[in-house]
This record gives C-alpha cells, sequence and structure tokens, in this order.
C-alpha cells in the first residue's frame, strides 16, 4: 500500500463517512480541526440530494463543525450545474422527484419546474425524496414516456442510517426504468462528474487530491473512473471482505476518520 502523503486536497462522502442518519461519527470534531490547522483545502461531496448546501452547513454546524457552502457539492448541485450546460435554463420545464436540495438548483440555474399535472416536462430529475408519491411517480413516468430526457442525481439503491440501510434514490430510479424502459443519466458517483466538478472546486493538481468515502461501487470506483487516489473508511456501506468481490481497489483502506485524523498527523 502506498504511503499516505503528498495530500493537497480531500473529497470527502459525508453520509456513512461523517455521520449515520443524525449522528455523528466519533472524531467529527477532531477530523476538522486537524483539517483546519494544515489549511488542507476540501469539498464534502455526498450522492445524497435531499439537503441543499446552506442545509448541510447548518447539519455540520449542529455536529459542532463549521463549514462554508463553498466547501460542499451535492449530487443536486451537480446535476444542476450539468443540466445548465446542456439546456436552455429559461425555455426548460423540469419535473423533479426529490426535496428542496434537488429542486433548489435547478431554480438557481434559472430551470422552470413542472407540476404533477404537468406531464409534458422536458427533463425528469429524480434525486432521494423522502416525500415519495405514487402521484409523483406517474408524473415522471408519463413524462418520460412522452419524451422527457430522464436524469438521476445519483444511483444509490441505499441509505446508511443510525437506524440501518434505507432505500436511496436508485431504487426510485429502478421503479422508474422498470415503468418506462428508459434508464437515466447519473450525474453522482461512481461517474466522474461530480468528483471533476470538485476538482475544479479544489483548484489542486488532481494528482494530490484523495476522495474518501464508504462506498466500493460509488464513492472509490468514482474516484477511479476520475483518476484520483482514494481511501475507503470502513464506517458505512462495504467491508473489507468486499474487496475482494472487485476488480478495482482503493489506494488505501482506514477504520473511520478517526484512523485518518491520526495518519494526516504523520
Amino acid at each position: 500500500m502506498q504511503a499516505f502523503n503528498d495530500i493537497g486536497g480531500l473529497i470527502i462522502d459525508m453520509d456513512g463517512v461523517l455521520w449515520h442518519g443524525d449522528q455523528p461519527q466519533a472524531g467529527l470534531v477532531e477530523f476538522f480541526r486537524r483539517l483546519r490547522d494544515l489549511q488542507l483545502p476540501f469539498v464534502l461531496a455526498t450522492n445524497n440530494a435531499s439537503l441543499t448546501a446552506d442545509q448541510y452547513v447548518q447539519k455540520l454546524a449542529n455536529m459542532q463543525v463549521s463549514v462554508g457552502a463553498h466547501e460542499i457539492l451535492t449530487s443536486g448541485l451537480a446535476t444542476a450545474s450539468y443540466l445548465a450546460e446542456r439546456y436552455e435554463p429559461e425555455t426548460t420545464r423540469v419535473f423533479v422527484i426529490g426535496g428542496e436540495g434537488a429542486r433548489r438548483p435547478l431554480l438557481d440555474q434559472g430551470f422552470m419546474l413542472a407540476g404533477l399535472d404537468d406531464v409534458d416536462a422536458h427533463l425528469v430529475v429524480s434525486g432521494l425524496d423522502k416525500a415519495l408519491s405514487w402521484e409523483k411517480l406517474c408524473a415522471a413516468a408519463l413524462s418520460i414516456q412522452a419524451g422527457a430526457h430522464f436524469y438521476g442525481t445519483n444511483g444509490d439503491v441505499t441509505l446508511p442510517s443510525e437506524h440501518g440501510f434505507l432505500p436511496g434514490n436508485g431504487a426510485t430510479l429502478a421503479a422508474l426504468t422498470a415503468a418506462t424502459g428508459v434508464s437515466p443519466t447519473i450525474i453522482g458517483k461512481p461517474e466522474p462528474i461530480i468528483y471533476q466538478q470538485a476538482l475544479t472546486l479544489l483548484d489542486v493538481e488532481p494528482e494530490r487530491v484523495v476522495a474518501i468515502g464508504d462506498r466500493l461501487d460509488t464513492d472509490i470506483l468514482g474516484a477511479v473512473r476520475a483518476g484520483i487516489r482514494s481511501l475507503l473508511v470502513l464506517s458505512g456501506i462495504s467491508s473489507e471482505s468486499d474487496l475482494a468481490k472487485v476488480d478495482y481497489a482503493p489506494t488505501w483502506v482506514m477504520q473511520d476518520i478517526q484512523e485518518l485524523t491520526a495518519a494526516l498527523l504523520k
């Protein structure tokens, strides 16, 4: 395993790395204090699009950690940015399954949001929606069947919580794909798009950046596809035994952010 050195910036996942649900991981405050002491830049890049950047700032503040909105990149933000580069926002109607974290970035980019009765939207975007309903699924399916382009903020089938693994946005995407026969374009990890946007925000040479995550199939595979080093923490979804089941690997494996905090001193 490579020596853990020449670290110029971090792209850090949140669910399963920094917390489970509303329960912070042990050593969370000390981890961020170490990053600030080392003046090590980071982007908190999450596939979870249910919250806005400001809501994540507040969530971390509730855990005694201070970050800025500019240090957060959700798959909702990444999706809105990606779409704004490919469609004219002012003339494009988007039907959204998802919370404020999926809706607000699209509005900020100037897109028009379609309602439940608007079944001929130009785009359908699906993110984690904790208020998912039959009516939302029907509106999305009808728009897709009518020709709307279909996007998923992320494809995570499960979401780690303090109660266990809950259904993620990937479960919603699977339902819509089954109903329409159309597969979505995924913006979040393991696609490299969100990592490429994070690298732009960091403005650090890619070879000096490390992506940190708890899922082999999203965080680590995404880093491999983006051509950057990665670190798997065993505090979330993937276990050490899972490494033998895939044909790619993280650069490093650590138990949790406490071990990572100690490694940053060396």
